[in-house]
């Protein structure tokens, strides 16, 4: 038992150390997540941070993967553009909501909006060298207007989109479409952009926006 103990007293402290040292100035942590991320079955940790830096819709957020080869901690990736700042999710303010580790796909979840309101959630898969997005899913929409879902699998191209529409006289009737859609090469480091992807679908003639 105090053998035990004492393996667990030194990880804690090793991975305390780790953080302190990779951990922006001045930033507090948001949120902590271990899961195997890139296949070899041993835990990386997974770091929000809030940062002390700004821009227009808050404070920066920071995401960081440590990973842990032979005791020693080192930054696997980290990206200031995956997780949106702290004010960017208009009336609700604050949009992060979690990050998971679903078989070894990290999960990244947001949300904002006031009477309408969206949220999504993006997939990263650990491949070629850094975390790419191979899935995103949306909800978004108001009570009693419409409520629009999106599904897609950037790794096959398939996109569903769903528009349920309940004010019809305004907005008219419900759609539905299945476009494919590939070739778009997102990940950790050029997630969010300044000017938001946008996709047409050419049956519904809506618009999908990443």
């Amino acid at each position: 038992m105090r053998t035990a103990f004492c393996f667990l007293a030194i990880v804690f402290n090793t991975f305390c150390f780790a953080q302190k040292e990779f951990q922006p100035a001045g930033s507090e942590v948001i949120e902590t997540v271990n899961g195997d991320l890139d296949g070899d079955h041993i835990p990386e940790k997974v770091i929000i941070y809030n940062t002390k830096d700004t821009t227009a819709y808050g404070n920066i957020r920071e995401i960081q993967i440590l990973k842990n080869s032979n005791g020693k901690w080192a930054i696997l990736e980290k990206s200031r553009n995956a997780v949106l700042s702290s004010n960017a999710g208009g009336m609700m303010g604050d949009p992060y909501q979690s990050t998971e580790i679903k078989k070894g796909i990290l999960e990244i979840t947001q949300a904002g909006g006031s009477s309408w309101k969206w949220g999504y959630t993006d997939k990263y898969r650990f491949q070629n060298g850094h975390f790419e997005l191979i899935g995103y899913s949306s909800s978004s929409g108001k009570p009693e207007e419409y409520w629009t879902d999106v599904d897609f699998n950037l790794s096959t191209g398939q996109l569903i989109f769903a528009k349920e529409v309940e004010n019809t006289k305004e907005y008219g009737k419900s759609k539905n479409e299945t476009f494919i859609k590939k070739g778009l090469k997102i990940n950790l480091q050029n997630r969010n952009q300044d000017q938001r992807r946008e996709i047409s679908l050419p049956q519904t003639k809506e618009k999908v926006y990443l």
